[in-house]
């Protein structure tokens, strides 16, 4: 396949687009995927690419999400290279099947554009819909920039297909405020791609001429312990992921960390954001910086499986934690991914105060100096002892 875009140079192109062009680049068999706003571009794009004749692949029309994935279940039990790619109510319909997925260990890639969930029906981005897919089994990316969106897709292919993980993986990406901005991102050639995520030789599929049983009944004596098998896996994932982000940089040059750490080194305070919001708040972080304030910025990128072990290392001596999340557990403990912060500090011998900030909801924006307000309120909830079980921003009460 010859290489579609320049290779090297940086070009202005958008990130749905970008992605489509790199899906391609990484030879998949099988696109399933019905069209929803914001995702719609990356699977139209890559109609495009298929009916242009520049990727041999199927694409398949289908009637909704829900047919989608199982489109994708099918397909990738048959031993095809599969992509699909959703947003919110579309990702709420897959739902049953991405279990379904997980469980009988088929690497399909996944592309959600997060976006809010209704009701009331809102288009925008927040990471409800993604959020509420997390005990799905799956493995779950989240990027911040275009160029994350390029290299962890093609990662994603590699991590998914890897006999000791053979598991869903689903890259994130902010709707609209990634999906669909112009970001200026560099291409690879494809030859290297293709290298680098290698030839999906599944180690069992569906085939006619050597039958075998896929999902069948769990019946109560094998259920328990396909759930812990299953947890085992997705736990043991990590170290395959942090492999393939270490052979990422020494093919591609960009290296990938679970979390990235910014301005962290002296940080009694750490602001923690996932997703295209971190460039924002790192520059919150300068303005603390400029005023004195001892505050850094932590980037979660790998949501599952959950980096318990890393994140008391990294933040178990330090006075508050104030981490930010773009959507609520309702009823519950405010941000989940606050909830997964307090579970992994709750036994460390320094815990910090953890504060829960949920935020830029159905696409309310949030600035530089709103995450500047944002730690010095939490420095606030530091110096009381004590803070609320979570705080909404801005929100007209």
């Amino acid at each position: 396949m010859k290489n579609r875009m320049e290779v090297g140079k940086p070009i202005g192109i958008e990130i749905s687009i970008a992605q489509a062009e790199v899906v391609s680049q990484c030879d998949v068999d099988v696109i399933a995927a019905y069209p929803i706003t914001p995702q719609t571009h990356i699977v139209e794009h890559l109609s495009e690419i298929v009916n242009d004749g520049d990727l041999d692949a199927a694409f398949v029309p289908v009637e909704s999400e829900h047919s989608a994935m199982s489109a994708c279940v099918g397909s990738s039990a048959v031993g095809a290279r599969t992509f699909t790619a959703t947003s919110s109510q579309g990702l709420a319909l897959m739902h049953e099947i991405l279990y379904i997925a997980s469980s009988m260990r088929l690497p399909i890639v996944m592309s959600c554009v997060n976006r809010a969930l209704s009701a009331p029906i809102s288009i925008w981005g927040d990471q409800s819909d993604i959020m509420a897919e997390r005990d799905t089994g799956w493995v779950q990316i989240f990027c911040e920039s275009g160029q994350e969106v390029i290299d962890q897709t093609i990662c994603a292919f590699r991590i998914a297909e890897d006999k000791r993980v053979m598991l869903p993986t689903v890259v994130n990406m902010d709707g609209f405020s990634m999906s669909h901005v112009i970001e200026p991102m560099s291409f690879y050639d494809t030859k290297k791609i293709r290298d680098f995520v290698g030839i999906y030789q599944p180690p069992l599929r569906l085939d006619t001429a050597d039958p075998i049983m896929m999902g069948p009944v769990g019946i109560p004596e094998i259920y328990t312990e396909s759930k812990k098998a299953h947890d085992e896996v997705l736990i043991e994932s990590a170290a395959v992921v942090k492999e393939v982000w270490a052979d990422f940089a020494d093919k591609f040059g960009t290296q990938y960390e679970p979390i990235d750490m910014y301005k962290t080194d002296d940080a009694d305070f750490i602001l923690v954001t996932v997703g295209g919001m971190g460039q924002t708040a790192s520059v919150g972080i300068d303005l603390l910086r400029e005023k004195g304030v001892k505050a850094g910025l932590a980037r979660l990128r790998l949501w599952r499986p959950f980096p318990h072990k890393l994140v008391a290392e990294l933040f178990g001596d330090r006075k508050g934690v104030f981490v930010f999340d773009r959507c609520i557990s309702l009823g519950g403990p405010g941000g989940p991914i606050a909830s997964e912060f307090r579970s992994s500090l709750y036994n460390a011998e320094k815990r910090p105060l953890i504060v829960s900030f949920v935020g830029g909801l159905g696409g309310r924006d949030v600035t530089a100096e709103g995450f500047a307000a944002m730690v010095e309120k939490g420095i606030g909830y530091v110096e009381q002892g004590q803070a609320p079980i979570y705080e909404m921003l801005g929100v007209r009460e």
